[in-house]
């Protein structure tokens, strides 16, 4: 019987001990799995959490030939992709379309300008939104972003690319890039 055998049948004997050493042999793979595909901190500690509830209702099904460290990181990657795929179905949360008179003039368009990128980059998938970020604020490289959200080069490239585009038609179906270069052209011709 391995060492880990015999730890597993201690927790479902329900020695808390040995669910604690449980636990901490095993935390820290299971929690940045799930920061990794999660991408942020409180979910990826919530993400761990269910994964442990998980492994200790499901301990005698883990197949004993087999290594237990797998079984676990396979149960928190299905959680994580759960959650993932929940969260991109959650509906957001309604437009207003009515439209309100700026009377602060011309100097604030820039302002505005900002607030209409952010807002429009708050609708972009998160994967996205991620990558767009890292690219353009923090001036990453594709190879950097790519080693730093855990992903291939190539996706990176195309989230960068599609995170563009659906801002710039966000952008456009609220009509800023018209205004924008409707303001452009005045201040040109002044």
């Amino acid at each position: 019987m391995t060492n880990f055998s015999l730890l597993v049948d201690q927790c479902m004997d329900g020695d808390q001990s040995a669910v604690s050493e449980f636990v901490r042999r095993f935390r820290n793979q299971v929690y940045l799995l799930c920061y990794r595909m999660v991408g942020e901190h409180h979910e990826a500690e919530d993400m761990a959490q269910e994964t442990f509830l998980r492994v200790f209702r499901n301990l005698h099904r883990w197949d004993r030939s087999r290594p237990i460290e797998p079984w676990i990181m396979t149960i928190a990657g299905n959680r994580c992709r759960t959650h993932l795929a929940q969260r991109n179905r959650r509906p957001i949360a309604c437009e207003t379309q009515d439209h309100v008179e700026d009377h602060r003039g011309a100097d604030h368009r820039g302002e505005l300008l900002a607030e209409e990128v952010q807002l429009a980059l708050s609708h972009v998938r998160e994967e996205y939104r991620r990558a767009f970020l890292l690219f353009h604020d923090h001036q990453l490289s594709y190879g950097e972003i790519a080693e730093q959200m855990d992903c291939p080069l190539g996706t990176v490239k195309t989230w960068v690319h599609r995170a563009r585009r659906e801002l710039v038609q966000r952008l456009a179906s609220r009509g800023v890039t018209q205004e924008y270069r409707a303001s452009q052209l005045a201040r040109a011709t002044d």
